[in-house]
């Protein structure tokens, strides 16, 4: 499989054409942004550790049954992934309230949220990514009903995974945000899941393991990403038993 024209370039991934038929590769950048671009930086390894973390996170996943896009890497900053036609939405699952949940709303930082919060942005940076209901996105024509309730059903699913295999690591799945797309009638998880998409916390400490050290000066953003790094990929995963 050969990488051919750059469809598309974001904050911190670009992705590529192929030679081969419903096949892109997707680049893992170096750089890093907050505040809608405000802030940006680029920082050695950053794109590997994301990369690392994701393809690990995919391969974890697709063993319990959640269909993603992710197909191999390649080398360590390029991962090889399905063709999809991406939906607009970002699809935020909240375990604990904090962030934009704190500041919007009269939540106390670290409040327990049971059940979870599903909470859906419209994905359009030029509207700084508003916050969307089940009707509007209906309205907008960006899924059906039935595909709404369905990513819904994925999160959950995916949430549950995550928070719990986290939870070993001594890790506190605080919020995390996804995306999805369809490859014919079948809809993936796509994009990445990594410290730059979740927010995580030391379960000792309570300190920040994810994107938040870099936005709020906290400390060593790459030392903080090596570290999460390790933590999570030398784990060794097998399949999650259903309670």
């Amino acid at each position: 499989m050969k990488q051919t024209n750059l469809l598309y370039s974001g904050k911190a991934k670009s992705v590529y054409r192929t030679d081969t038929k419903g096949k892109l590769i997707i680049e893992f950048r170096d750089d890093i942004t907050a505040f809608d671009g405000r802030k940006k930086d680029v920082l050695k390894n950053k794109g590997n550790f994301n990369a690392e973390v994701s393809a690990f996170v995919f391969r974890y996943l697709e063993k319990n049954g959640v269909k993603t896009h992710f197909v191999k890497m390649i080398d360590e900053n390029k991962m090889i992934v399905r063709e999809l036609s991406m939906i607009p939405l970002e699809v935020i699952v909240r375990n604990l309230t904090a962030g934009s949940l704190v500041r919007k709303y009269p939540f106390k930082e670290g409040s327990p949220l049971n059940p979870p919060v599903i909470v859906i942005d419209y994905k359009d940076d030029s509207r700084h990514d508003p916050m969307l209901n089940d009707d509007i996105i209906i309205a907008l024509g960006l899924t059906t009903s039935a595909e709404l309730k369905k990513i819904k059903t994925i999160c959950l699913k995916i949430n549950h995974l995550l928070k719990d295999f986290l939870a070993k690591q001594g890790i506190i799945l605080v919020d995390f945000k996804m995306e999805f797309g369809r490859q014919g009638k079948t809809i993936y998880l796509g994009d990445e899941i990594s410290m730059d998409s979740m927010r995580l916390w030391d379960k000792k400490t309570g300190k920040s393991l994810d994107k938040d050290v870099y936005r709020f000066d906290k400390g060593d953003v790459m030392a903080t990403y090596n570290l999460v790094t390790k933590r999570i990929t030398t784990t060794k995963t097998r399949v999650h038993k259903k309670r």
